[in-house]
């Protein structure tokens, strides 16, 4: 017996070194091992078609805005009796005809010059852009959807990311002719004073001792960090 195990101890030996060493190189085919100091970083992934306008992200934050204000067409006001605060509202009252952007009320007084104008003066008209934008979310069946951009926060500049969420979200009720609580925010100083003495921050997180704004709808996780950033970074104006 002391002989067959002598003969053997090397081969079995061997055996199980080659099995180690296949083991360690193995891996699943398409799918690397990282090495020391590799880490896999998340991919930002978009679930927002650039065709499709989105309730949630598009509509909603600019209406609520510029239209369900105060005194206008909050739930509290309803004015004539038109409620703007959320889809179902806005559907009902607000004269919007899905599918069928000529035939919806909204539209016409969105580019109304007379009495009917909306927002009413002194607050600031929509743009061009804006309202091209309401008419593709009607045309499109006017749909209660919603997608996520993902977050990139590589590259946050004023022009790029910041401002754009501004029109969207603030400047409706916060324009040179309609400064709410008397504050303005139509350009880039604007939004730099504000930055600067911490209103802005603490305003948008819902801090105590601070209006919330937009007072209907907190920003996003996402939105909350990119201006984090910007004002970390000194205010790229780029």
């Amino acid at each position: 017996m002391r002989n067959i195990f002598s003969t053997c101890t090397p081969i079995i030996v061997a055996f199980f070194a080659l099995t180690i060493l296949s083991c360690t190189k193995y891996q699943i085919p398409g799918r690397e091992i990282a090495g020391p100091g590799d880490t896999e970083e998340d991919e930002i992934v978009s679930t927002c078609n650039p065709d499709t306008v989105y309730f949630n992200k598009d509509v909603l934050p600019l209406v609520v805005s510029s239209c369900a204000t105060s005194g206008c067409h909050d739930k509290d006001s309803h004015r004539e009796g038109v409620i703007l605060t959320d889809y179902t509202s806005i559907l009902r009252t607000g004269g919007i005809k899905p599918g069928d952007p000529n035939d919806s009320k909204f539209l016409e007084m969105l580019t109304d010059n007379g009495d009917d104008q909306m927002p009413p003066p002194p607050n600031d008209a929509w743009t061009s852009e804006q309202i091209q934008m309401m008419r593709r979310w009607i045309a499109q069946g006017a749909k209660n959807n919603a997608c996520s951009d993902g977050c990139d926060m590589s590259n946050v500049t004023f022009s790029g990311q910041i401002w754009p969420m501004m029109e969207t979200y603030c400047t409706g009720c916060h324009s040179a002719s309609s400064a709410s609580g008397g504050i303005v925010i139509a350009g880039y100083d604007d939004m730099v004073a504000l930055a600067g003495n911490g209103s802005l921050m603490g305003a948008i997180r819902y801090e105590s001792g601070y209006a919330k704004m937009p007072p209907n709808q907190q920003l996003s996780e996402c939105n909350i960090n990119l201006l984090q950033k910007w004002i970390d970074e000194g205010f790229s104006d780029l």
